[in-house]
């Protein structure tokens, strides 16, 4: 982005495929305290009381019982706030359909190479850093994440008692000469409850939320859109299906690099679609650190079953010395074992990771 507007866009954990996301990654979790080296590609599917989950568990401890299950996808539904028994989706209402199975045995084989683990699946991933903010992101995902992160916070303590968990936010940054100069406009979608007033909304949103998260970003003329589309009081899985892994853009750079496709949750650490990723990110990060470059995009590609990548590339975006930074690159070891350990991916961390960002956020060790 050299000069131009870019959007970009956040959700909060209410969003009906964030939802699925965050049982998804509960799953993960439970499953890795239980195996470290248990093998996890968990689906999630929600609409209305139903919750579907599908895929496949490997685990030398053997799968997670029904009960386990059933108390994980309730306590999930309940943190994020659908415990209204007036609404179709609440916590206590569910009714929960388990479709999950074991791992392939020939996907199991595979992604042994000799005594190495090798990738889990084809594919190709990126990673990106800057030096644009002090998260190394893209502003507008930055700032789109911190007014979604505050409206649920906000909305969980009580300071805006008519919020409901359901929730989207959209920033537009001006860019000149590459550098964000102005933030254009803001877009907040938030479910609400019957008979609220949407000034009241209205007002929050421009009198709290903006300045709260946009600080200096802020200012008075901002295009300001809030429930555009008017009332909002059915929300999450009961207004819209949730689907895992729909929110990719969301999950990582929103749209601002390059996205190979992937998701993330459900997916323990030898799927390199998550592993490889956050890795990348690690390496582009470590571009940026070193000086190399102010803006840095790394790809890598695998190939199932084996260990090293078919191919890893840097883009410094013209702010750096590729050669140079692609030279650093060498000194990072990106077979999935490698990855793994280094960035201790065999324990339960992911629940961490899935709403606001895979990326940018303090106390994850790809961050550090």
């Amino acid at each position: 982005m050299k000069t131009g507007l870019f959007t970009s866009e956040s959700v909060t954990e209410g969003h009906p495929d964030k939802v699925c996301d965050t049982i998804a990654d509960a799953i993960l979790d439970a499953s890795l305290r239980r195996d470290p080296h248990a093998r996890v590609a968990c689906e999630v599917l929600c609409k209305d009381q139903h919750v579907i989950l599908a895929g496949e568990i490997g685990s030398h401890e053997g799968p997670l019982s029904e009960d386990e299950l059933d108390r994980i996808v309730r306590e999930c539904v309940r943190s994020i706030g659908y415990v209204d028994p007036a609404e179709r989706f609440h916590a206590d209402g569910l009714r929960i359909q388990n479709l999950l199975g074991a791992q392939s045995c020939q996907i199991a084989r595979a992604v042994v190479e000799g005594n190495e683990l090798g990738a889990g699946d084809q594919g190709l991933m990126f990673g990106y850093a800057s030096t644009e903010t002090a998260e190394a992101m893209p502003l507008p995902i930055t700032l789109a994440h911190r007014l979604s992160r505050q409206l649920a916070q906000d909305r969980k303590t009580g300071r805006i008692p008519w919020a409901r968990p359901d929730a989207k936010t959209q920033v537009t940054v001006a860019y000149e000469n590459g550098e964000p100069k102005e933030v254009k406009a803001v877009v907040v979608s938030t479910q609400h409850a019957l008979n609220t007033d949407q000034s009241t909304i209205l007002n929050y949103v421009r009198a709290v939320l903006i300045p709260d998260c946009l600080l200096q970003w802020a200012h008075d003329d901002i295009t300001l859109h809030v429930n555009p589309s008017g009332s909002f009081t059915i929300g999450g899985p009961e207004g819209d299906c949730g689907v895992t892994g729909r929110k990719i853009i969301v999950d990582s750079y929103g749209g601002f690099a390059r996205h190979g496709g992937g998701a993330f949750s459900g997916k323990d650490g030898t799927k390199v679609d998550r592993s490889g990723a956050y890795f990348a990110r690690h390496a582009a990060k470590q571009v940026v650190k070193e000086g190399l470059a102010s803006r840095c995009e790394v790809q890598v590609a695998y190939a199932i079953g084996v260990a090293r990548p078919v191919s890893i590339s840097v883009d410094t975006q013209g702010t750096g010395d590729e050669a140079l930074a692609a030279r650093f690159l060498r000194g990072f070891d990106f077979r999935p074992e490698a990855i793994l350990e280094s960035l201790n991916l065999r324990q339960p961390i992911f629940g961490q990771t899935t709403n606001y960002g895979h990326f940018g956020k303090t106390g994850l060790p790809w961050e550090a």
